[in-house]
């Protein structure tokens, strides 16, 4: 049961953080009842108590105006009052003290521009707080330390505020007019009109009404052309690394000549010598 309450409180400090802008170290506000039940059930260190409730540094605070009212309540709250009095002061400025619960409605307003974490045994007070502002609320159980779940105000405040953000205001429009009003005159040549030049994509194969495609067309991939690597030229060799051929010898009987053919072709003759022969004699 433990850890599922601290997974529902760091899942209430995350939204408040997420869609209202509170950071660390969180600065939490303490009315006179919440520091009397922490000086009552001893729950100290306050602030380290406190942190490990939100997951993260805090800062703890209260008012003048909410120490006046413990000094009023007498004896029995002295312990209180100099445990309040040791905690930081936020500025009320009210000249005369007032009740708590208007001080610090007052302080955190309906915005809670402060980002102000509110600890407070004031149920009323509490229940107020979660139908008109942005306040997240703590609350001690015993000798433990809780904190209320965002109420239906706060989560509506936050779609709001989230679709504010997603929509275009009136000032966004009109510029995005001019911006293409200004790109339709640029783009338009001479002679053409400006619908053969921004037509309407037409759908193909569109078996319903509303002109949505049943099946998506994806790109075939298609033949890429050789690899520029393979089709390099091939590098010309010197004339002076080539290898020289070497002379062929001649036979013995007689030198050999090449003559051409008619065909283009080379042809080999062989002279004979006629030494070793005689002819008849004519005498």
């Amino acid at each position: 049961m433990r850890v599922k309450r601290q997974k529902k409180n760091r899942r209430t400090v995350r939204f408040f953080t997420v869609c209202f802008g509170f950071r660390q170290p969180f600065k939490v506000l303490c009315d006179g009842t919440f520091v009397h039940h922490l000086v009552s059930r001893e729950i100290t260190p306050a602030d380290t108590v406190i942190s490990e409730l939100l997951g993260g540094p805090v800062k703890l605070f209260t008012t003048r105006c909410v120490v006046a009212e413990l000094q009023k309540l007498g004896k029995d709250y002295s312990e209180s009052l100099e445990a309040a009095q040791m905690l930081s002061t936020a500025t009320c400025e009210h000249d005369e003290a007032k009740p708590a619960d208007e001080c610090l409605s007052e302080v955190l307003g309906s915005k809670n521009s402060e980002h102000f974490f509110l600890g407070t045994q004031d149920a009323v007070f509490r229940k107020k707080l979660q139908m008109e502002s942005i306040v997240p609320l703590l609350y001690g159980l015993n000798n433990s330390l809780q904190i209320d779940q965002p109420s239906d105000f706060q989560r509506e405040v936050a779609k709001d505020s989230e679709r504010k953000r997603l929509t275009m205001t009136d000032a966004e429009k009109r510029m995005l007019e001019k911006q293409t009003a200004r790109i339709l005159a640029s783009n338009i040549g001479e002679g053409t009109a400006e619908e053969d030049k921004w037509e309407t994509p037409r759908v193909v194969n569109s078996r319903n009404g509303l002109g949505v495609k049943d099946k998506p067309q994806f790109k075939r991939n298609r033949a890429k052309g050789p690899n520029p690597l393979s089709c390099m030229k091939k590098k010309k060799v010197n004339d002076a690394k080539k290898p020289q051929s070497k002379p062929k010898a001649e036979s013995r009987s007689g030198a050999q000549e090449v003559k051409k053919g008619e065909g283009g072709g080379e042809k080999r003759t062989r002279k004979r010598s006629r030494k070793g022969k005689a002819g008849p004699d004519r005498t």
